[in-house]
């Protein structure tokens, strides 16, 4: 083979090595989070609400409990929701109080700080099998609703926006978390538009549902809903049924919220109607 010829392929690999670098840096790695956090601005949050508001934001009723997030500490971890998988904290969006998970900080393999501790509230002595499970889903931080135990029939809802994320900017509704660590989650994503029925079991993610089409652009709110009825799973976005499934088997266990890699999304309203 003639040197010129060796150079010019040497040449071609170089280029092609850079560019694969350069789309893999652009499309495939976390976006770096900015010097100044977007949801940690000096103006001082308010949200105005017609209930009087205790817990921390969380507002319990008949069959029915509410997180609002407005009785919580802008730039501190949430005192409504455990961290399980993670950099979940109070953020301020526009003078209101909402629950950000920023995942430009995310590192493969890495769960929660003081994920031990949190296992243990959790699920008492069987805090070890959870955190066997829970290792092995770094990749999708997830964050458990305080106060409800075992979320079996009704309807979930919440309020997202995706903000940044070059990977993912997933949104979803976590249910039927088992002390195992095992669980389901409905998702939205403004990077995809699609809505997914996710189920993780024994450290492994399949989709069960998959629906094409679903717009829920970045920068806006969007209204995300589950029911549960038995064993069958209805998924909404703003108001408009897109998904039935029938799983195996009945739905029992805690209930949160679910993202994926370093998607950077805030979730206000999260509430769950239990029948």
């Amino acid at each position: 083979m003639k040197k010129s010829t060796k150079t010019l392929i040497t040449c071609t690999v170089l280029m092609l090595s850079v560019l694969s670098f350069t789309i893999y840096k652009t499309k495939f790695s976390p976006e770096t989070a900015p010097a100044q956090l977007e949801y940690l601005t000096t103006a001082k949050p308010q949200k105005i609400s017609l209930i009087s508001v205790a817990n921390a934001g969380e507002i319990s009723t008949s069959g029915q409990t509410l997180f609002d997030f407005s009785e919580e500490t802008v730039g501190a971890p949430p005192k409504t929701f455990t961290a399980a998988v993670g950099n979940w904290i109070i953020g301020n969006d526009n003078n209101n109080t909402v629950l950000v998970v920023d995942g430009r900080k995310w590192k493969r393999g890495i769960a929660s700080a003081g994920l031990a501790d949190k296992a243990k509230a959790l699920y008492g002595e069987r805090y070890a099998e959870f955190l066997d499970n829970v290792t092995a889903y770094a990749y999708f931080p997830f964050a458990v609703a305080g106060n409800v135990d075992n979320f079996k029939n009704g309807e979930i809802t919440v309020r997202f926006k995706g903000v940044a994320g070059r990977i993912d900017q997933g949104a979803g509704i976590l249910f039927d978390l088992k002390p195992n660590g095992d669980y389901y989650a409905i998702r939205a994503n403004p990077l995809e538009h699609n809505l997914v029925l996710w189920r993780y079991k024994h450290g492994k993610r399949s989709s069960v549902s998959w629906v094409r089409d679903v717009k829920t652009p970045s920068h806006k709110w969007h209204d995300l809903k589950l029911t549960v009825d038995g064993t069958l799973i209805k998924g909404y976005v703003n108001g408009k049924q897109y998904l039935a499934h029938r799983l195996p088997d009945s739905v029992s266990g805690k209930v949160g919220l679910w993202t994926k890699a370093d998607s950077v999304v805030y979730f206000d309203d999260y509430r769950v109607t239990a029948r």
